[in-house]
């Protein structure tokens, strides 16, 4: 039997999805996923496609709340409402890998990684702390959280 096709998409459970896709579309440098064609929103599609009205809590679907590379080579991201906040540390997080690799000098992978980390705090990320390995490790990487709290790190 053959395995049916399979995309990978990676679903972030948060309070404001807006604020998310409006952050992590200039982190990842995708764009906001616009609704299928022949349809003005998502929530026009969704009850189009017949997705019942208790399904669709407010506001959902008005803007786009996922977003998807621009080349097409990148993983969809869908920002997916939910109540509870966040309240224990990641299980899975996302490496933003600008150093180019340890066949690159690490004062040049320090610098790409702290412009990175510049550009990130300017969109409103947080710096947690910076993981500098000590005793001739050939290691550099800042720890970071989106405006929801979910960590990050760029290597």
């Amino acid at each position: 039997m053959d395995a049916p096709e399979m995309t990978l998409q990676l679903t972030v459970d948060c309070a404001d999805p807006q604020r998310l896709v409006a952050f992590w579309a200039e982190a990842l440098r995708y764009e906001p996923e616009p609704p299928p064609e022949g349809h003005a929103s998502w929530i026009a599609y969704w009850r189009a496609i017949g997705v019942p009205e208790d399904e669709l809590g407010e506001g959902t679907g008005e803007l786009p709340e996922s977003i998807v590379d621009p080349k097409g080579t990148g993983p969809r991201v869908w920002f997916q409402r939910v109540p509870e906040p966040k309240t224990v540390k990641n299980r899975l997080h996302l490496d933003l890998k600008v150093g180019g690799g340890r066949t690159v000098p690490l004062a040049v992978r320090r610098e790409r990684v702290d412009a990175e980390v510049a550009r990130l705090t300017a969109l409103g990320a947080s710096v947690l702390y910076a993981m500098d390995e000590p005793d001739g490790m050939d290691h550099y990487a800042v720890v970071l959280q989106d405006p929801e709290g979910n960590e990050f790190c760029v290597v």
